[in-house]
C-alpha cells in the first residue's frame, strides 16, 4: 500500500473539514487511519498548530472527531486537531481480539518489547511517524507547534508521551486518564504482556513514575476527572499523579468533576477548556 495518505472522507465543520485519511505504517507494519480537523483558513500560506488527540480503549480515530465537539473550539482558536487510532490493526496476531483491554484497540501508546507483539508500537507512530507524514503531506500543518491530550488510555499516553518528549510539545491534557497503570488492573495485564515481567521496565510508561524525573516543567497539567466515574477507584488513580507532582513541584491542576462519568458526555463538557489551555501555550511560544 502506498505510505502517501489517501483520503477516505471530508465533512465541513464549524467553517473547516474534518478530513479522514488511511495510510501504510512501516511502523506498525499495517494500514491505519487518522482524522484532521483542519480549521477555517484565512490564506492559503497559513499554516496551524496541532493539537494531537491520543483515545482510549476500544476506540478509534473516530470517536473523538464524531462525539467531542472540539471543532467549534479549535475552529476559533485556529487549531488544526489530529486524531490518531488505538492500536494496529488487521495483523491477525493470535489473541488480539480476545478482549476489549488489551491487543487491538487497546495499544497504550508504548513500544512492546515481546516478541508476540512486536508490531505494537504505538509510542513511535504517534512522536515519530505521524508527525512525518503530516509534514510531509499537509503544509498547512505546522509540525514544530503541538500539544497533546486525550482520554483514559489516551490520557495515559498524553502524559507519558509528553513528559519523555518535553521538547516536542507545547503543553498537555487529559480526561480521567490512567495516571498510575503500573499499580492498576488495566495496566499491569498490558505492562506485562506487552513489556514483560521486568516492572522497572512498565515505569518507563507510568506518568506518576516519569513525573518525578521531568525537570523544567513550566506550563501547568490540566486534568479533568469525574468523580461518578466508575473507573475512578481502581483504574485511573489521579492522586498518585497528584501527589508525585506536587513532591517533584510540576504544575498541576487536577479538577474534580462533580456527578460526571467517564463517557464522552463528560468529554464534551470541558473540552473548551482543554482547547484554550493548549491555544494559550501553543500561542505564546
Amino acid at each position: 500500500m502506498d505510505q502517501k495518505p489517501a483520503e477516505i472522507s471530508s465533512s465541513k465543520m464549524f467553517g473547516g473539514y474534518n478530513r479522514r485519511f488511511r495510510h501504510f505504517s512501516p511502523t506498525l507494519g499495517c494500514a491505519m487511519t487518522f482524522t484532521v480537523y483542519f480549521p477555517p483558513s484565512s490564506s492559503p500560506s497559513q499554516k496551524f498548530p496541532i493539537l494531537y488527540w491520543l483515545s482510549g480503549l476500544s476506540c478509534t480515530d473516530e470517536n473523538f472527531i464524531i462525539k467531542s465537539g472540539a471543532q467549534r473550539a479549535a475552529s476559533s482558536e485556529g487549531i488544526a486537531l489530529v486524531a490518531a487510532d488505538t492500536s494496529p490493526r488487521g495483523l491477525n496476531v493470535e489473541g488480539e481480539a480476545d478482549n476489549w483491554d488489551f491487543g487491538v484497540g487497546a495499544g497504550f501508546y508504548l513500544n512492546a518489547t515481546e516478541e508476540k507483539w512486536r508490531n505494537w508500537r504505538m509510542y513511535d507512530y504517534i512522536i515519530k511517524e505521524l508527525p512525518k507524514v503530516l509534514a510531509e503531506n499537509f503544509e498547512q500543518l505546522d509540525i514544530t507547534s503541538a500539544s497533546i491530550s486525550g482520554h483514559s488510555m489516551g490520557g495515559h499516553g498524553a502524559l507519558t508521551i509528553y513528559l519523555k518528549n518535553l521538547e516536542k510539545y507545547k503543553s498537555v491534557s487529559a480526561f480521567a486518564p490512567i495516571a498510575n497503570p503500573i499499580n492498576c488492573p488495566w495496566g499491569q495485564k498490558a505492562f506485562s504482556n506487552y513489556l514483560g515481567s521486568n516492572k522497572s521496565d512498565w515505569e518507563e510508561y507510568d506518568a506518576t513514575s516519569l513525573v518525578g524525573k521531568s525537570t523544567n516543567i513550566s506550563t501547568t497539567i490540566l486534568i479533568d476527572q469525574g468523580e461518578n466515574d466508575n473507573f475512578l477507584p481502581n483504574q485511573l488513580l489521579p492522586a498518585n499523579f497528584e501527589a508525585a507532582c506536587k513532591a517533584a513541584n510540576v504544575p498541576l491542576v487536577l479538577r474534580m468533576q462533580p456527578g460526571y462519568d467517564h463517557s464522552y458526555f463528560f468529554i464534551a463538557t470541558f473540552i473548551d477548556d482543554h482547547i484554550h489551555h493548549h491555544a494559550q501555550a501553543l500561542k505564546s511560544s
